[in-house]
């Protein structure tokens, strides 16, 4: 038996509609995912974590930009940040709970980049630029910044920063984790 047939016999099995071609078939697409495509993905983006999703509504805009900005102004302005500089910024809508954000690896930071860093926390944080000297960063949903987690971030706990989202798509792990997580932590944004 040539190779060719092995392939041939293996593609043929994968295609059965059975139980055991199922299980075979998710198993080779978690390990694809795991081993082949998000190293690649790192190695293209430059940062560990290419994809994040969204776990928190710390970056949730419950309405128009305007009427986000009419409740949410004082806080910004009284830090030096206007209305024109922030709807200068990327992502400016901010992000809904289950979006997958595109990072990329990045050395060079702006003023209302949303940064990826690692914390203290067990998972790592998405929140907004507001300073760059120290690094601090605020969640747009967050009446103000999170003593200690927020300020004075390290350079070397910058992970990447968001270049794009997927808008809710990353609910398909999200539902895994939800009931795990305080009452009022759980679901959809309000």
């Amino acid at each position: 038996m040539t190779i060719n047939d092995s392939l041939k016999k293996v593609w043929e099995f994968l295609k059965a509609d059975t139980w055991q071609s199922w299980i075979v078939s998710i198993i080779l697409v978690i390990i694809i995912i795991k081993f082949i495509f998000f190293p690649f993905l790192s190695l293209v983006t430059g940062t560990k974590l290419p994809l994040v999703v969204v776990e928190s509504c710390s970056m949730y805009h419950e309405s128009d930009f305007d009427s986000w900005w009419s409740q949410n102004s004082a806080w910004y302005e009284s830090h030096g940040i206007n209305k024109s500089d922030f709807l200068s910024y990327k992502l400016k809508n901010g992000l809904n709970k289950g979006d997958i954000v595109i990072v990329l690896g990045s050395k060079n930071h702006s003023i209302g980049d949303i940064i990826i860093f690692s914390s203290e926390t067990r998972y790592p944080l998405i929140h907004r630029l507001i300073s760059l000297s120290p690094l601090a960063t605020k969640g747009d949903n967050n009446p103000s910044q999170i003593n200690g987690l927020e300020t004075d971030i390290a350079k070397e706990q910058v992970l990447g920063k968001a270049v794009g989202r997927i808008p809710a798509l990353g609910w398909i792990k999200l539902i895994f984790f939800e009931f795990s997580k305080p009452k009022e932590q759980r679901g959809f944004c309000r």
